[in-house]
C-alpha cells in the first residue's frame, strides 16, 4: 500500500451554489434530519428511497419540518441545480412548464420530480454552514450583524461569508463527519440512541452519495468520485471495504476519511496562490491597491474552472474566452467600473463592489451578490440571490424566483434589456430559456420588519434598453424573449416623441447659422447628461489608452 498516496478533498461546488446564505431552517438539525433519513427508508416503496419525489418531499417538509411550500419547494430546485443534467434536457423541462395552463397542471409535472434520498440529506445538512453560531460569538469570531461587511478576499470573515471558503469546508466536513456518515447508515446500524456502533457498516450506496460532497485522486493523477476510490481493490484494507459484507466498516471508513482528507487542490486558495495571473485589468491613476485577477483553468480539469478577480477601479473590462467558458466566477471589491464577461459562466458571486455595472453571459447555477452599493447587474441565469445589498438594480431574465436574502434595502428589479451576438448561442449551451421568467416575482427568503421596503420594480418611464458596446460574431440581433409589454410600449411611446422631435426640427425652417446653434445647444445638453449620469466615464473608458499595455488575451 505504500506505493499509493489517496488524498481526497471537499468538492466546492455544493458549497457554492447549493448552500443559502442564510441561517438554516430550525428544523434541518441533526436529530430532524435523523429523524427523516428513518422516515424515507421505512417508506421506500412509496417513493421515498432511493428517490426522492417531489410530493414526498413537499408532504415531509411541510407536514414533519413545519417549512412553507415556497421554501421547500426552493430547496428541492435548488438541489437539482446541482444535478447533473445536460442542456437539452433542461430546456425540455422549460417546454413542459411553458406548456402548463394553470398551476395544477405545473404542479403535476411537479410531481414527476425525484432527487437521490441520500444526497438530498447531505444537501440539507450542509446548510449548517452558514449557521450563526452564539458560542463561537461569545469569543470573537461572528456575530449576526446582518451589515457586517468585515472579511476579505482569502475568505477570513467575522461575518463568516464561507460559501467560497474551500478552507471553511473542509473544516466543515471533518468536524462534522461522523454526523454525515450517520445520517447515511441504515436504520438497523444505528444504536438506540440514533448513533453508530463499533459494528456498524455503511452501505456502498451511501459512500457513493458522500461522493456528492468528496472527491480525490491516487498518486496527484485523475480526479475520481469518492466511492471508485473507496471500492477499489487495493485501497480495501484502508478504506474498510468487505467483499463478504459487501460494505464498509464504520470505524474503518471513518479513520480513513480523516487520514486522507486535505486542501482542495482546486479551491480559491490553490487559484490564488498558484493560478495565472491575467492581466485583463490596467493599474488606473489613483487606485490605491493594484487590480488582481487569477484564474485556474491552464491547470485543472473543466469541472473545477475558477476566475477570481478584486479590486478592479475606474475601468471598463470586456472578456469573452475560453478562459471564462463555464467557470465559478468570483467578482470581489470593485469599484466605479463596467465589466463584461460574455461567455457561457458556471456561477458569478459579486461581493464588496460598488457604483459598478455587470454585464454577464448566460450563468448555469446562481449569481449571488453580497454587500454590495449601487451596482447594476444584467444576465441570464437559472438563479439570483442577494443579501446585505443596498441600492442595487438586478436586469434579469430568470427561470426561477430571484431570492432576497438578509440585510437587503432599496433593491430594483427590471427586465432583462440588452443583447449580444452569442447571447443566444450561450444560453442553449447552458440549458437556459426565455421562458418561464420570474425576473418580478421575487421571494423574501428572510422577512424583517420592513419587508415593503425592500425592493421595488423599474417604472416603464425609467426604462431604456442597455447596448453592449463591442462587435462579435452570432446571430443574436434583438433581446431574447422580448420585453415586457408595458416596457415595450414606454419604449415605442418614446421613440415616437423623438420621430415629431426630428419632423418638428426639420419642419422650423432654420437657417444654417441658426442650426449650428441649435446643435451645439442640443451637443452641450447631452454632454450635461452624460456627466450627469455617469455615463461619459463609460464612454470614456471604452477609448484604450494611446500608450501602454492592452488588455491581455485569455
Amino acid at each position: 500500500m505504500d506505493q499509493f498516496t489517496v488524498n481526497l478533498w471537499v468538492k466546492m461546488e455544493p458549497f457554492i451554489v447549493g448552500a443559502l446564505q442564510i441561517p438554516p431552517p430550525s428544523k434541518f438539525s441533526l436529530h430532524y434530519l435523523r429523524k427523516m433519513s428513518t422516515y424515507v427508508r421505512m417508506h421506500s416503496s412509496e417513493g421515498y428511497y432511493p428517490y426522492l419525489f417531489w410530493p414526498m418531499w413537499r408532504h415531509i417538509a411541510c407536514g414533519k419540518l413545519q417549512l412553507e411550500k415556497d421554501l421547500a419547494w426552493l430547496y428541492f430546485e435548488l438541489f437539482d441545480s446541482l444535478v447533473d443534467r445536460t442542456a437539452e434536457a433542461r430546456l425540455e423541462w422549460a417546454e413542459v412548464m411553458l406548456s402548463c395552463a394553470t398551476e395544477e397542471e405545473a404542479e403535476k409535472q411537479r410531481n414527476k420530480l425525484s432527487v437521490d434520498t441520500l444526497q438530498f440529506l447531505l444537501f440539507l445538512y450542509i446548510q449548517q454552514l452558514n449557521k450563526v453560531s452564539l458560542r463561537t460569538s461569545l469569543v470573537g469570531e461572528e456575530w449576526p450583524n446582518l451589515k457586517s461587511k468585515s472579511y476579505g478576499l482569502t475568505g477570513e470573515s467575522t461575518n463568516q461569508v464561507k460559501n467560497w471558503n474551500d478552507s471553511y469546508h473542509q473544516a466543515f466536513v471533518q468536524n462534522h463527519l461522523q454526523d454525515l456518515l450517520e445520517l447515511l447508515l441504515d436504520p438497523d446500524q444505528l444504536s438506540a440512541s440514533s448513533h453508530s456502533t463499533h459494528n456498524s457498516l455503511v452501505t456502498p450506496e451511501a459512500v457513493r452519495a458522500l461522493s456528492f460532497l468528496i472527491e480525490g485522486s491516487v498518486n496527484n493523477r485523475t480526479v475520481h468520485p469518492l466511492h471508485q476510490l473507496a471500492l477499489w481493490q487495493p485501497l480495501h484494507a484502508s478504506s474498510g471495504f468487505s467483499k463478504i459484507s459487501k460494505a464498509f466498516s464504520f470505524p474503518k471508513l471513518e479513520s480513513w476519511l480523516r487520514t486522507c482528507l486535505t486542501g482542495n487542490p482546486f479551491g480559491m486558495s490553490a487559484c490564488l496562490k498558484s493560478g495565472k495571473k491575467l492581466a485583463w485589468a490596467q493599474q488606473v491613476e489613483g487606485a490605491t491597491k493594484r487590480a488582481k485577477i487569477a484564474c485556474n483553468t491552464h491547470i485543472v480539469p473543466s469541472a473545477h474552472h475558477m476566475v477570481v478577480m478584486s479590486q478592479v477601479y475606474k475601468q471598463t473590462l470586456a472578456k469573452s474566452s475560453d478562459t471564462l467558458e463555464d467557470s465559478h466566477v468570483k467578482i470581489h471589491r470593485c469599484c466605479e467600473s463596467f465589466i463584461y464577461l460574455l461567455s457561457p459562466l458556471r456561477s458569478v458571486s459579486i461581493e464588496k463592489c460598488r457604483n459598478s455595472t455587470f454585464v454577464l453571459g448566460p450563468v448555469q447555477t446562481v449569481i449571488h451578490l453580497h454587500s454590495c452599493d449601487n451596482v447594476k447587474v444584467i444576465a441570464v441565469c437559472r438563479r439570483l440571490s442577494l443579501s446585505s445589498t443596498t441600492s442595487c438594480t438586478l436586469h434579469i431574465l430568470t427561470p426561477t424566483r430571484p431570492l432576497i436574502l438578509l440585510g437587503n434595502q432599496a433593491i430594483t428589479f427590471a427586465p432583462f434589456h440588452t443583447h449580444y451576438p452569442m447571447l443566444e448561442d450561450h444560453m442553449g449551451r447552458t440549458g437556459l430559456a426565455t421562458v418561464p421568467n420570474y425576473w418580478d416575482n421575487p421571494m423574501l427568503v428572510c422577512k424583517d420588519n420592513f419587508d415593503w421596503k425592500v425592493f421595488r420594480f423599474l417604472s416603464p418611464s425609467e426604462f431604456y434598453p442597455f447596448v453592449v458596446p463591442f462587435e462579435m460574431e452570432g446571430d443574436t440581433t434583438e433581446i431574447p424573449g422580448g420585453l415586457p409589454p408595458a416596457y415595450q410600449k414606454a419604449l415605442n411611446q418614446r421613440e415616437q416623441r423623438i420621430q415629431v422631435w426630428q419632423k418638428t426640427v426639420k419642419e422650423a425652417g432654420l437657417t444654417k447659422d441658426q442650426r449650428k446653434q441649435f446643435q451645439v445647444l442640443v451637443e452641450n445638453k447631452f454632454y450635461e447628461w452624460l456627466v450627469h449620469t455617469g455615463s461619459r466615464q463609460q464612454l470614456d473608458s471604452l477609448v484604450l489608452p494611446a500608450a501602454g499595455p492592452k488588455q491581455a488575451a485569455g
